[in-house]
C-alpha cells in the first residue's frame, strides 16, 4: 500500500484546512465548505487507486472516448428526429404518445449529459469541486433513471390496457401524466440524495471505487432499486403475452370450422408479433443493463484497490447507454405510422412531387410493411386490441388515407 500510495505522490496537494466546528461556524457550514474543497476530488480518487496510469493526466481525448461521444451524438440525433416527429405530426398528439415521447426525450437528454460528463472527465476532474462533481454525475444518473423508470411506466400502462381492453382514450390522459411526472419525480429523488448527504466526504472506507465520492450503501441501493424495475418490466410484459394467449385460445375455442379460419390466421401472426416484440423489450434491457448492475455490485462487495475490474465503469457504463440508442428503435421506429411520419421528415423531396403527390415509387417505403401482421390489406376487426411492434394498434392506416392525391386519377 505505501508503494502505491507513493507511486501517486504527484497527485497529493497540499491539506486544504477545514473549518472545525465551533461556535462561529456551525455545522452546516462545514457541510458547505466540504463541497467547495478542490483537494477532496484528489483524496478520494488516490485512496480508491483511480490515479494510476495516465488517464488524469494526459490531456485531451482518449480513442475510447471518441467512440462514446460518438455514440451519445447519434443517441441525440436519432431522439431529436423521433422528438420532431411527434411535434410536427398532429396524430400523435394524443396520450398514447406522451410516454414514448418522454422516453425519447429522457433518452435525448441522457446522451447529452454522458457527452458532457465525458469532455469533463479525465484531468478536468481534478479541477472540479465536489459540489460540481456531484452534478455531472448527477445529470447523468437522473437521465438514465428517467429513461429506465420510463421503460416501466410504458409497461405499466400497456398491462392496464390489455386488462382493461379500452386503449387510451381520453380519460387516460390524466393516468399518462401522473406516470410520466412520477418517473422524473422517482428518478430525481434517487439523483440528488447523495448531495444531500449520502457519499462518503471524508469517509474513504465507505467509498464506492467506480464513483469515489458516493457511498458504497448508496450504490447498493440503486442497484437494488432498478433491479427491482427490471423484475416488474419482466413480470407485466410477462403477464401481458399471457392476456393475448389466453384472449386467442378462447377465441379458438369458441370458433366453428371454417367460419373464422381468416380471422384466427390474422390472430395467430399479432400472437407471434407480440412474442417477438416482448423477447426483443426485455432481452434488451436484459442485456444493456444486467453488466453494469452486476458490475456494480462487484463495486459495493471488493474493497479499494483489489479489484483492477473496477477501473474500466467506462465500458460497463456505455454498454448501458446503448439502451437509450436503441430505445427509438424499439418502441418508436417500428411503429408503421412512426416510419412513416420519420421518412417524410427525413426525406421528403424523394418522396413526394413539387405539387405534392406521392411518388409512385416512394409507396412502399411509406408502407413499411416489413412483416405479415403491417401489411396494409389486413384489416382490423371491431373491437380487436393488439400490440403490434410494442405499441397497441387499434386502426389500420394505409398510405391513401395520407395521400390521397396519390389515387386520384
Amino acid at each position: 500500500m505505501e508503494a502505491s500510495d507513493a507511486a501517486y505522490a504527484w497527485a497529493a496537494p497540499t491539506p486544504t484546512p477545514v473549518p472545525t466546528s465551533s461556535s462561529s461556524c456551525p455545522s452546516f457550514l462545514q457541510f458547505f465548505w466540504s463541497y467547495q474543497d478542490n483537494s477532496v476530488i484528489v483524496d478520494h480518487y488516490n485512496y480508491t487507486g483511480k490515479l494510476q496510469g495516465d488517464r488524469y493526466r494526459d490531456a485531451g481525448l482518449k480513442p475510447e472516448d471518441m467512440a462514446f461521444l460518438a455514440m451519445c451524438l447519434l443517441i441525440v440525433l436519432e431522439n431529436a428526429v423521433v422528438l420532431l416527429a411527434i411535434w410536427r405530426n398532429k396524430k400523435f398528439h394524443v396520450p398514447m404518445y406522451y410516454l414514448l415521447g418522454n422516453l425519447t426525450l429522457s433518452d435525448l437528454l441522457a446522451g447529452v449529459t454522458y457527452m458532457a460528463n465525458i469532455v469533463m472527465s479525465g484531468p478536468n476532474t481534478m479541477r472540479l469541486t465536489p459540489l460540481l462533481w456531484f452534478i455531472r454525475e448527477g445529470g447523468v444518473f437522473i437521465t438514465l433513471a428517467a429513461s429506465v423508470i420510463s421503460l416501466l411506466a410504458i409497461a405499466i400502462e400497456r398491462h392496464v390496457t390489455m386488462v382493461t381492453m379500452r386503449p387510451y382514450h381520453g380519460a387516460k390522459r390524466g393516468r399518462m401524466l401522473l406516470l410520466i411526472g412520477a418517473s422524473w419525480a422517482l428518478a430525481g429523488f434517487l439523483g440528488v440524495l447523495p448531495v444531500l448527504g449520502w457519499n462518503c466526504l471524508r469517509r474513504l472506507d465507505q467509498c464506492s471505487t467506480v464513483l469515489p465520492l458516493y457511498a458504497k450503501s448508496y450504490i447498493l441501493c440503486c442497484v437494488s432499486v432498478f433491479s427491482a424495475v427490471l423484475l416488474a418490466i419482466v413480470v407485466l410484459y410477462v403477464r401481458v403475452f399471457r392476456i393475448v394467449r389466453g384472449n386467442t385460445r378462447r377465441q379458438r375455442g369458441l370458433a366453428h370450422a371454417g367460419s373464422v379460419r381468416k380471422g384466427l390466421a390474422r390472430k395467430s401472426q399479432k400472437y407471434m408479433a407480440l412474442l417477438k416484440t416482448v423477447t426483443i423489450v426485455v432481452g434488451v434491457f436484459i442485456a444493456c443493463w444486467l453488466p453494469l448492475f452486476l458490475f456494480l455490485l462487484l463495486d459495493f462487495f471488493c474493497p479499494a484497490r483489489h479489484c483492477r475490474l473496477l477501473l474500466k465503469a467506462d465500458y460497463f457504463l456505455g454498454v448501458a447507454m446503448v439502451n437509450s440508442l436503441l430505445n427509438p428503435i424499439i418502441y418508436t421506429l417500428t411503429s408503421k405510422d412512426m416510419r412513416r411520419a420519420i421518412l417524410r421528415l427525413l426525406c421528403r423531396p424523394c418522396l413526394m412531387t413539387k405539387d405534392g403527390q406521392v411518388k409512385r415509387m416512394a409507396v412502399p417505403f411509406l408502407e413499411c410493411s416489413f412483416s405479415k401482421t403491417e401489411l396494409p390489406s389486413q384489416k382490423h376487426e371491431a373491437g380487436d386490441t393488439t400490440i403490434s411492434s410494442g405499441n397497441i394498434v387499434t386502426t389500420a392506416s394505409p398510405v391513401k388515407t395520407l395521400y390521397p392525391k396519390l389515387y386520384k386519377v
